[in-house]
């Protein structure tokens, strides 16, 4: 139903129709041939090409000599290529059906991690398990731009570098002596993927030193092993944490600069909501929102408003209408679904929209009126909601409260901060109230709880890492996510009904192999003797419970949560595990996330918006696959810059000891959890030098042949910090103290 895109090559040829001709060929076929075969002529060449460029760079045929030939029939695979730090490297095919393909390091050609690449298969690996294969063809670069770390001087003024991320093994030639061409980074088909304006054309590249960061677009291939690079941009010394978090976003390709037109259309939006927006909406003017947020939030997205009703409670959620001003297909809303979500890093945020929307016209602040979508749900005296209705609306915040603020006035009761709430009291009590009863009724059903600490990384008035612990979590917290967890909910269950499409949000159940190893696991350590039948989350939840308060309590929580599938967006509903639900969509953060974007128009539709344009399935599943992986690029982002700065933190500790609980276990060693500090490090086994170590991957041990010397998930040892290295993210540990006898697991 959205807008259609016009045919770049109108009355010619189609993409399929081209694909149809050379999949009923026995042979390849050269560009004349195919004009013959689709009844075109020589002046056609140029669309003819054209499509020949978009199939090879979908991989789909591949160019042999002067003809192209159908990938698939000559045993030629498309996909994604991923290399390993330990310089392995799999295919991750684009066919979904076929599973990875190994790649050794000989056969990559000049292929680098993250490239779309066609691969020849040439037998298998691992007694068969997997094949093997050898690139072909790079058919599209993952990364052409990307940062680098200055290693040492060439001769004359150039500079030989490396990029930062380890998985791209070569060497970077620059020459900063050259003034700096202030011109854009296109990839091969011409698109821009570095602005102009983002080159920085004015710094004086004659202090740059080694261990610096500068900002490189590739250029000609030297050799096997190095290439030309034509600087962008200084980024500077690589312990302040702004240019990790450069280096990261870099790495990922995470957008840091909104394209001129995008800016230009959020400029001319107004700084408030005039009069004729509220034609058609509720006026809740009236209703005392408030949001709550951390202490350093910017952009709010979510209010709340509870009250007694008879019966029960009355929960208003309140959350900002971004579709009133992000049109379907317009500049705001393709730049949004390229991000797919915002970008958070702990000194800065890459956002999905610009700041006058993110942080203005659609920021739910207090004392302004905005414009909302609202869930109206009621629930019984037991919390289990009995209506819902939905309605857009404008609304009038009346409070922008902190979790803190929350916690010490409502939870912990403390006078002096219930002062400060005055009139808002009585309503935050009820929101305790209610929330109780909603997380007693979710966790009845099987709601899976992993108690595990998220760190947050504090930083002094230098910007230096000065600690990583874990963040601060309370029941303030839980009463939004409560909320949200019950407005999300009641929206998915209501475009259900009417049939109009969702966008849900999907969390499989746990992958089965996964699972079996787990319980395998846990039978030889005692804990569990047989996997549950059914799995459930009821089921899964209870084994947490039993593991509580014991020993095992750390290997449970998390081998049950590496079991478990990612989540992501998709059109078909297949439930939610992980939250024990039915039924269940995105639809509180518009301002984060393209998915509540989308389902915010979808509501829009339901409920009578006859102008509100939306997409039909198929785009929706396009959409659900596109944003899924840009959720997956902040995670990665997420955990590389914790480990960054991690690696930062460590330098000036190497000597130290540490206590720490072994959280995961590999053929070559052991990772340990520090517990002075959110940060983990490596024990090798070719550091245990008195003893042959074995991994017993059945009980996730690794003990010792003569000694009997054991270390297993979660056993707590003594560990030193050896040595930290920012290239290749590693703290290597040596062992202090903790081995155990391995008969005690017996």
């Amino acid at each position: 139903m959205g807008k259609k895109r016009k045919s770049k090559n109108p009355g010619m040829i189609k993409p399929y129709e081209a694909m149809n001709v050379f999949k009923q060929s026995r042979k390849p076929l050269s560009v004349g041939e195919l004009e013959k075969r689709v009844g075109l002529t020589k002046r056609h060449r140029k669309f003819v090409k054209n499509i020949l460029k978009d199939l090879v760079r979908e991989g789909k045929i591949i160019k042999i000599g002067s003809a192209y030939g159908v990938v698939e029939k000559m045993n030629l695979v498309t996909g994604k290529l991923q290399v390993q730090r330990s310089g392995a490297a799999f295919l991750l095919p684009d066919d979904k059906k076929r599973k990875d393909i190994y790649i050794h390091t000989k056969n990559l050609r000049d292929a680098w991690h993250g490239d779309r690449v066609t691969v020849a298969i040439t037998g298998s690996h691992w007694g068969g398990k997997r094949e093997e294969g050898r690139v072909v063809r790079v058919l599209e670069r993952g990364k052409q731009v990307f940062p680098v770390r200055v290693i040492r001087p060439m001769g004359g003024t150039a500079l030989l570098c490396h990029p930062t991320d380890p998985r791209l093994d070569f060497g970077i030639v620059v020459e900063p002596d050259e003034a700096v061409v202030n011109e854009p980074v296109l990839d091969d088909n011409g698109r821009e993927i570095y602005p102009a304006e983002s080159v920085d054309a004015e710094v004086d590249f004659t202090r740059v030193s080694r261990g610096d960061i500068l900002l490189v677009a590739p250029g000609e291939q030297i050799n096997p092993s190095l290439w030309e690079g034509r600087i962008l941009k200084m980024l500077g010394d690589e312990d302040d944490a702004i240019v990790q978090e450069a280096i990261v976003k870099a790495n990922h390709g995470i957008p840091t600069a909104f394209p001129g037109k995008v800016l230009a259309v959020a400029d001319a939006l107004p700084d408030e909501p005039v009069e004729e927006d509220f034609a058609d909406r509720e006026d809740m003017r009236d209703i005392p929102f408030v949001t709550i947020d951390g202490a350093t939030a910017k952009d709010f997205d979510d209010a709340v408003f509870v009250e007694k009703i008879a019966g029960g409670y009355r929960l208003r959620v309140a959350i900002a209408d971004v579709s009133h001003y992000v049109a379907m297909e317009s500049p705001l809303d393709r730049e949004a679904l390229k991000r797919g979500n915002s970008y958070y890093f702990p000194k800065s945020v890459e956002p999905m929209f610009p700041e006058a929307l993110s942080n203005g016209l659609c920021s739910l602040n207090p004392d302004v009126n905005r414009l909302a979508m609202t869930a109206t749900i009621e629930f019984d005296k037991s919390g289990a909601p009995v209506n819902s209705s939905f309605a857009p609306a404008v609304i009038r915040s009346q409070g922008r409260l902190t979790y803190e603020q929350v916690y010490q006035g409502v939870i912990l009761g403390e006078k002096e901060e219930q002062e400060s709430l005055g009139d808002l009291l009585p309503m935050l009590k009820l929101c305790e109230e209610l929330a109780r009863k909603i997380n007693k009724r979710r966790n009845a059903r099987g709601s899976l709880e992993f108690d595990l600490p998220e760190p947050e990384i504090l930083f002094n008035l230098q910007g230096r890492t000065v600690d990583i612990r874990p963040r601060c979590r309370n029941f303030a917290h839980q009463i939004v996510e409560e909320f949200m967890i019950a407005a999300n909910e009641a929206v998915a269950e209501f475009l259900t009904e009417k049939e109009i499409g969702c966008l849900y949000r999907v969390h499989p159940g746990p992958d089965e192999e996964k699972l079996t190893n787990l319980f395998k696991v846990l039978r030889k350590i005692g804990i569990s003797k047989q996997i549950p039948d059914p799995v459930t989350p009821q089921t899964l939840q209870e084994v947490i419970k039993d593991s509580e308060g014991t020993d095992q309590e750390y290997i449970v929580s998390r081998l049950l949560l590496r079991s478990m599938k990612q989540a992501k967006y998709e059109p078909d509903n297949e439930g939610h595990f992980g939250l024990a639900s039915e039924c269940y969509c995105h639809f509180t953060s518009p301002i984060r996330r393209y998915a509540d974007l989308v389902v915010h128009r979808l509501l829009k539709v339901a409920l009578g918006d006859e102008h509100q344009a939306i997409p039909g399935q198929k785009q929706l599943g396009r959409i659900g696959s596109a944003i899924s992986g840009t959720e997956r690029t902040a995670m990665e982002a997420e955990r590389e810059i914790l480990k960054r700065l991690t690696i930062i933190f460590l330098k000036d500790k190497v000597g130290e000891e540490f206590t720490g609980v072994i959280s995961s276990i590999a053929e070559f060693g052991f990772w340990v959890e520090f517990q002075e500090v959110m940060a983990e490090g490596m024990v090798r086994l070719s550091s245990l030098g008195d003893d042959y170590y074995t991994f017993w991957s059945d009980r996730q041990m690794i003990v010792g042949e003569r000694t009997g010397h054991a270390f297993r998930l979660g056993q707590k040892i003594t560990v030193r910090l050896e040595s930290v290295s920012l290239e290749l993210l590693e703290a290597n540990l040596s062992l202090v103290s903790g081995a155990e006898d391995y008969k005690k697991f017996v």
